[in-house]
């Protein structure tokens, strides 16, 4: 039985001879918990810890730390700083028979141990908890998680306790944090800037342990925690046993780390069987994307409704599945462009029906590739006229059009229409079509926009404005008197500002407050993707942007594809490795592909085009 998890740092030795360092040492990722706590601004979002205190004694009133990317290369830092992050290390034999999920990443095992809050999650999700939690509709868990509340630059008092409440809902879990002063100036890793006295919610996730099995050590893989002293006494010895962060470890790191503390350490992982009795059927619990819901619905044979705000992407999602869909635009259809018309023949004297031509159409590419679906695509269906809507009920409800003709048995149907407290033309649909649809709500994130317009060559000015400024200019009210942007509008920007090369052409598109902000933004200096590309730059004149010039750099800089990465890279690496974390982090938007690419880059590998 255990009472807490024996947490520690490592010895400056230990550091040096740690293959897992050795071989994985720079892909250290900072939780945006750690961030919200008030990791200096060199420690923003993910991937690299620039210091380490270590367990070493240099007799004086600095402690010894050691630079991730030297091993080798030692410096100092003050003991009495908050200024620090805890990546803990514990013995891998004690915790062996507990772990879950072991894996390889790049030669190093991986196991998962615990539970702490890391990630952000979504503004559009952030607000939602926020209204739950105001009217008491979470549950609380019972778990809380604690941390020093003194701001990180005062050095004399030791620690005061702060508690942060875990919430669970659909199956997550969450902490509620309201940024302060320790969150001035920072970023967190999706790139929004943090806002004093704004709530915001991290996500409560499994930690991750590096394992050396040779020096029996599982080293955490991320700075988890930060914001507290080494110790407040004017000289370090090397008693580590008495620190002021050891104490913490100890007294509320350990033990917020695991639910029960007073677990068997012979307990083996549930048997194959015990695991299939949790979750018989096989099933697969992750989140899926609006494109994982749409895919699903489209080869399961089931009807999909898109539902969004004007200029959320709903038919480009349906492009994005099949670039050949078949579009009807029902508020200008008419009923014989829906069901086809009879004509007389003279010559013989019958009435003889022709398909529509959406029809025809259609028929001849599933004809042609009988092994792929295609879509046929009602847009705007909620702005059609009752009697289109029935006729494109008659074809959703049967697969039948005009009673005459069906639908090839590869066709699938999507519509996608406004919603009614948006459109002043939309018609509510009729009970028993709506039945016949999966219904999916579409909403363009900042995240998920970025990563749309960097695959699809957004301007570079554009890209950057956004990903600076964040869902404030991607999406404006609409007042019916003047221009709004939202992600369409800046789709028909980036076109206009690719042809005119004049940013004030964005007036009739994005309204003229947008626009003049957009033009004041441009003005910066920014080393761009091309001046990267051909070396045209001098290193000077790097050093000389200043913060915000440096963002907006990286920011379009991020647009960069696989094959120049590498480059873009090492760029980026001349203003500093927060700056480096945050390229990553923009280019990576949550692509597992590019996220391993990154890895490989980190870990010494070279790129190899088409991988």
């Amino acid at each position: 039985m255990i009472n807490n998890l024996d947490l520690t740092f490592l010895t400056k030795e230990q550091v040096e001879n740690l293959g897992i360092l050795k071989n994985d040492g720079i892909r250290v990722a900072i939780t945006d918990f750690s961030l919200l706590l008030g990791v200096e601004t060199f420690l923003f979002n993910n991937q690299i810890c620039l210091w380490w205190w270590t367990k070493t004694s240099n007799n004086s009133n600095y402690a010894c730390t050691c630079d991730i990317d030297r091993i080798n290369g030692f410096d100092w830092e003050a003991i009495t700083r908050r200024n620090g992050g805890i990546r803990p290390a514990i013995k891998y034999s004690s915790i062996k028979n507990m772990v879950q999920n072991e894996k390889k990443v790049n030669g190093i095992k991986e196991v998962e141990f615990g539970e702490y809050p890391q990630t952000i999650v979504s503004k559009d999700e952030s607000d939602e908890l926020d209204k739950l939690y105001s009217i008491n509709a979470l549950l609380i868990t019972g778990k809380n998680y604690t941390t020093d509340s003194y701001h990180y630059l005062q050095i004399g008092p030791s620690f005061s306790a702060r508690t942060h409440t875990e919430y669970e809902y659909n199956g997550s879990k969450y902490i509620r944090f309201v940024a302060d002063l320790n969150c001035k100036e920072k970023f967190l890793s999706d790139g929004r800037k943090l806002e004093i006295n704004k709530p915001y919610w991290v996500k409560v996730e499994p930690v991750i342990w590096l394992v050396d099995e040779n020096d029996d050590i599982a080293l955490c893989e991320k700075v988890i925690a930060s914001g507290l002293q080494f110790d407040n006494k004017d000289i370090y010895y090397g008693e580590f046993s008495k620190t002021n962060i050891k104490w913490f470890m100890d007294t509320y790191l350990s033990k917020d780390l695991i639910y029960d503390l007073n677990v068997d350490l012979s307990l083996t992982k549930p048997k194959v069987e015990e695991n299939k009795m949790l979750n018989p059927y096989g099933f697969e619990f992750s989140k899926p994307s609006d494109e994982d819901m749409l895919k699903g619905s489209i080869e399961s044979g089931v009807a999909v409704y898109l539902h969004g705000l004007s200029g959320d992407g709903k038919s480009a999602r349906v492009k994005e599945y099949d670039k050949d869909a078949e579009i009807i635009y029902l508020l200008n259809s008419t009923p014989e462009a829906i069901i086809g018309k009879s004509v007389y023949k003279e010559s013989t004297g019958e009435m003889i029906d022709i398909k529509p031509t959406w029809l025809v159409n259609l028929e001849e590419k599933c004809k042609r590739e009988p092994d792929r679906l295609h879509v046929l695509f009602f847009d705007e269906i909620s702005n059609a006229p009752k009697s289109v809507q029935g006729l494109a009920f008659n074809i959703i409800l049967d697969r039948e059009v005009n009673g005459k003709w069906r639908l090839p048995d590869n066709a699938r149907v999507v519509a996608a229409g406004n919603e009614a407290e948006e459109s002043i033309a939309a018609n509510k649909i009729a009970k028993p079509l709506y039945g016949r649809f999966a219904h999916i709500y579409i909403k363009t994130t900042l995240d998920s926009w970025l990563k749309w317009a960097s695959k699809n060559n957004i301007h570079p000015a554009i890209y950057s404005y956004i990903a600076c400024k964040g869902e404030s200019v991607l999406r404006t009210k609409y007042d019916g008197k003047k221009p709004n942007a939202d992600p369409r509008k800046w789709e028909m920007a980036s076109k206009v500002l690719y042809q005119t090369k004049n940013p004030n052409m964005l007036k009739s598109l994005v309204g003229e407050e947008i626009t003049n902000e957009f033009i004041m933004f441009c003005k910066q200096r920014v080393i761009t993707l091309e001046d990267v590309l051909n070396n045209n730059y001098e290193k000077e004149k790097v050093e000389q942007l200043n913060l915000a010039e440096k963002y907006a750099t990286i920011m379009n800089l991020s647009q960069v594809d696989e094959e120049n990465l590498e480059c873009v890279r090492d760029f980026v690496s001349l203003m500093g490795r927060e700056f480096l974390a945050t390229f990553d982090s923009l280019w990576v938007h949550g692509d597992k592909e590019r996220l391993e690419i990154i890895a490989d880059l980190k870990s010494g590998n070279k790129l190899v085009r088409g991988k």
